[in-house]
């Protein structure tokens, strides 16, 4: 499958996931859930993906056609929608959360492989710009249109959007399947199998840094949405419509710089890349945190902060894949992206319990986003630690 057919699939199930993700929080604080149980929920989904995340990347490398997991996640997630949609209790929210855990640890390493596996002679690190354009988009156009939703009182709506685009995806992937791992594994035969003690030490350092970076991803998700809804020390809360529209300004930035930020990064060190991230990432926070202390004029530094995450996130994700598959050798680029998607299994298993911790303890936001601009700044010493292949080599 070309890459702009992976891209496609991508881009339709990013659309379903961009409400879900986003705005789940949204749905169940209406349901008078404290922070605390949305970001225990949010902890068990990433906890329920873990096997399948590493099982996923085991049987790739062995060469299993990467359209079966994600096959597999589009049946669980619209399980996980149907279980969500009419949730009332925690119990209920709890068992959709599981579901969708479950499908994600799938998904994310088989769709991530199948990027190179699609790209031919086009360079991995173009194609995970490309892929990480579909997933900004659809994640912006599933994340406005529930915030369109939200504001005709129909906010549970984004999970009758996600059964659609999951029906959508689940047809086009029986139609044309995504490409096999075969490649990796004839990689390894007739050739010697790199240990893992010589590849494993050298991935760390981008592991913590994913698992860092993904964790600030995860707040934007579940913190931010409730501390735009409860206030700050000085910002009033803002109604549900207004904190949807805000969360879709972000993504739609997202989407704005995705590509061009994707492409110009394509042509430098990962380690530029992924410094830049986190300066960025720094910056923000330290402006949301701000956006608490200054009254009335909380949402125009909210504003200021936007286009610093997008950003942060622009420059994070593709470069981050493709440090991935620059510091792995390709018998193994299976088993890696498992990895790799399990840092953000654990970052969103741990970030929403500490940003639900943190909300609920000090009734404000300042503390915990403090808290993670510091830690940006500690995560250049990570970046620093790196040593990737040149990209044609991985």
């Amino acid at each position: 499958m070309p890459l702009r057919e992976v891209a496609l699939i991508r881009l339709i199930a990013s659309v379903g996931a961009g409400g879900v993700l986003y705005l789940t929080p949204m749905v169940f604080h209406a349901e008078a859930f404290s922070a605390r149980s949305v970001g225990d929920g949010l902890a068990a989904a990433a906890l329920a993906g873990t096997l399948g995340r590493l099982a996923c990347g085991l049987l790739l490398d062995r060469g299993l056609n990467a359209s079966i997991p994600v096959l597999l996640a589009a049946v669980l997630s619209v399980l996980a929608d149907r279980q969500l949609a009419g949730a009332e209790i925690f119990d209920g929210y709890l068992r959709g959360q599981l579901l969708l855990g479950v499908a994600m640890g799938l998904y994310w390493p088989a769709i991530e492989l199948a990027v190179p596996l699609g790209c031919g002679p086009f360079p991995s690190s173009r194609g995970y710009a490309l892929a990480r354009s579909a997933d900004a988009a659809g994640i912006a156009a599933g994340a406005l249109l529930g915030a369109l939703l939200s504001s005709r009182g129909h906010l549970r709506g984004i999970y009758l959007v996600d059964i659609s685009c999951m029906a959508v995806l689940i047809t086009l992937l029986l139609l044309r399947p995504l490409p096999a791992g075969h490649r990796l594994g004839a990689a390894a035969e007739g050739a010697t199998v790199t240990p893992w003690r010589q590849w494993i030490p050298p991935l760390l350092p981008m592991l913590g840094v994913a698992v860092l970076a993904t964790g600030l991803i995860a707040l934007l998700q579940s913190a931010l949405p409730l501390d735009l809804l409860r206030g700050g020390l000085a910002r009033p809360a803002l109604a549900e419509s207004a904190g949807s529209l805000l969360i879709g300004l972000q993504l739609s930035l997202l989407v704005v710089l995705q590509w061009p930020v994707g492409r110009w990064l394509a042509e430098r060190p990962v380690r530029f890349g992924l410094g830049l991230s986190l300066v960025c990432f720094s910056l923000g926070m330290l402006l949301l945190a701000l956006s608490a202390l200054v009254g009335k004029a909380g949402v125009a530094v909210l504003l200021l902060a936007l286009p610093l995450l997008a950003l942060a996130e622009a420059a994070f994700l593709p470069t981050a894949t493709e440090a991935v598959v620059e510091l792995t050798p390709m018998e193994h680029q299976g088993l890696a992206m498992g990895l790799f998607s399990q840092c953000f299994a654990l970052s969103a298993f741990a970030a929403p319990l500490l940003g639900g911790t943190l909300l609920d303890g000090q009734g404000h936001g300042v503390g915990l986003w403090l808290l993670m601009a510091a830690l940006s700044l500690l995560g250049l010493l990570l970046v620093r630690r790196l040593r990737p292949r040149q990209a044609g080599l991985a």
